[in-house]
């Protein structure tokens, strides 16, 4: 907890990062433990942090994988300091509790006890433990890990990486699931633009370009891609559906992998309900910008909206926005990709380390059910797994939705109590992949 505090009150807002003393921070944790580190500096400000407890090179290292910049905050709407690390009433107050200095913190102290329980009393490594701490991963890595790729891609070599990315969710009745991340889905920018005759706006003209725009989202607004399984999310609904506490939706995760497809098409209208399994069902639609206009008395001649579309692995984008093009049926309206996202592998669900990840969790909590799970939103695992890294995603701090959903917004927080449930199930797992077979 102290680490996470003096962590959370390095103010590494992105933009602009300023990570440097953070890592250096690290850096002087890990010296008095005898952990050797690195630090690279992209440009001057920005840092990334590399430290490696070596073992005898049997199997490829094991990474520990956080960011250390966190997103702006709206200082006026937090009941405490943002960058105070404030605790309160049982919980840890801070930008990044979340994500991701929690999980900074616990991949630290996780580093510390490999240190100090198994090298110092002796025991033997099959492979490198690896810790990773990289800036800029909330603007798309172009400081952080991209730069590692394109630079540095020696010190990434891993078998498995541990990263952020998945969710150790209580759920109603007190029942608990760790969701670990082995796929995420695709980030793109797609724009709509429509066109329009131009003019003085005290002369309303047919065709004016921003109600074009407008009636162009209002049918998007109504369009719903179609459902999608992978494995991942086969496998997600199957586990899910044993423990989830309302018997309806249990009741629909059993019946969307049904092979009926009347059951199955039933099953996805009620799960469709809930904003994060309709997320993971199909791919995602999201406006998110508007812009159009030069003056009060000017009728522009040409309006946009921003579309925010994550795609779900095999799905092209060219393909869903020949679907947007359709639905909105308007040969004013142009739909462009504006940016596209890269696609990479899923990580082996059936692997040691998925495995090492279950049994800690497991060992913490007999009555955790854990499954596999296609995140919505993107991380640095996706940088790794394009290596070849099996990455795992997880938040390996059990908490209710509502506390998980102060992510990114107002006073953002971790369970006191869930830090040490956090540690030790990184902690665990890495040991379980890495100690070596004759100790």
């Amino acid at each position: 907890m102290a680490h996470l505090q003096a962590i959370i009150r390095f103010d590494t807002t992105n933009p602009p990062g300023n990570e440097l003393p953070l890592a250096q921070y690290l850096a002087g944790v890990l010296t008095r433990d005898g952990i050797a580190s690195e630090i690279l500096e992209p440009r001057p400000h920005r840092a990334q942090l590399i430290a490696r407890i070596r073992g005898n090179g049997k199997k490829r290292p094991v990474m520990l994988l956080a960011h250390m910049d966190v997103v702006p905050v709206e200082r006026e709407k937090w009941s405490c300091d943002p960058f105070g690390g404030v605790v309160r009433d049982g919980y840890l107050y801070g930008r990044g509790a979340i994500d991701d200095k929690g999980m900074l913190s616990a991949n630290l102290m996780a580093l510390l006890l490999v240190k100090r329980r198994l090298v110092e009393r002796g025991i033997v490594l099959d492979r490198d433990v690896v810790f990773v701490a990289t800036s800029d991963e909330e603007s798309g890595g172009a400081d952080g890990m991209r730069w590692l790729v394109e630079n540095h891609r020696e010190q990434l070599d891993a078998e498995f990486a541990i990263n952020e990315g998945g969710r150790t969710r209580i759920i109603e009745g007190g029942k608990r699931y760790l969701a670990i991340q082995t796929a995420e889905k695709i980030s793109h920018q797609v724009s709509i633009t429509a066109r329009g005759p131009a003019g003085h706006a005290a002369i309303p003209l047919e065709g004016n370009a921003v109600f074009e725009l407008g009636v162009a989202l209002a049918k998007l607004r109504e369009y719903r891609e179609p459902v999608t399984l992978t494995s991942t999310t086969r496998q997600l609904f199957s586990e899910l559906a044993n423990v989830w506490p309302a018997p309806d939706v249990a009741k629909a995760m059993r019946g969307i992998v049904s092979a009926d497809a009347a059951e199955s098409a039933s099953a996805a209208k009620v799960l469709s309900r809930i904003p994060v399994f309709n997320a993971v069902m199909r791919n995602g639609i999201s406006p998110v910008e508007l812009s159009g206009g030069v003056a009060g008395n000017v009728i522009p001649a040409e309006a946009r909206a921003m579309l925010n579309v994550r795609t779900i692995p095999g799905h092209r984008i060219e393909d869903v926005c020949a679907r947007i093009g359709a639905v909105v049926e308007d040969p004013a309206i142009t739909v462009s990709i504006e940016s596209h996202g890269k696609e990479a592998p899923g990580s082996d669900p059936d692997s040691a380390m998925f495995h090492a990840l279950s049994g800690a969790a497991r060992m913490l909590d007999s009555e955790m059910a854990v499954v596999p799970y296609l995140s919505t939103g993107g991380t640095d695992s996706a940088h790794l797994r394009r290596l070849g890294i099996d990455a795992y995603g997880i938040l390996p701090f059990p908490m209710e939705q509502s506390d998980e959903e102060r992510m990114h917004g107002h006073d953002e927080r971790v369970p006191v109590k869930s830090l040490h449930f956090g540690v030790r199930m990184i902690y665990e797992a890495v040991r379980s992949v890495s100690i070596a077979s004759s100790s």
